[in-house]
């Protein structure tokens, strides 16, 4: 369940980062919110409406999303804090090994 709410999640947060980067800026920078990056398609206050709302939809949804997975996740952490851990038992340092032998060179 938590894989397929994960995927989903990505797909919306992909969708959401691309409508928001269509929407036209106070400045006017990256949007295409006028009528004449969309061809006939829309006017340039009827395409503005269209991508604030799915702004709003996509974002609600991404909350919505990401806290069904917190609710699900709740219960599923098995790990403690690393501060409640015993450090690890000290052990000897092990023996040098023996030094390597020369080859001997046969002729």
């Amino acid at each position: 369940m938590m894989t397929v709410l994960l995927v989903l999640h990505l797909f919306v947060t992909l969708a959401l980062i691309g409508v928001v980067l269509l929407q036209r800026s106070e400045g006017g920078g990256l949007g295409i919110g006028s009528s004449q990056g969309m061809g006939a398609f829309m006017t340039g206050r009827g395409t503005a409406n269209l991508l604030t709302r799915t702004t709003a939809i996509l974002a609600t949804l991404f909350m919505g999303l990401a806290l069904a997975m917190a609710l699900i996740g709740k219960g599923q952490s098995g790990r403690s804090s690393i501060l409640d851990v015993p450090p690890p038992a000290a052990t000897a340092p092990a023996a040098p090994a023996a030094p390597p032998q020369p080859a001997v060179p046969t002729n």
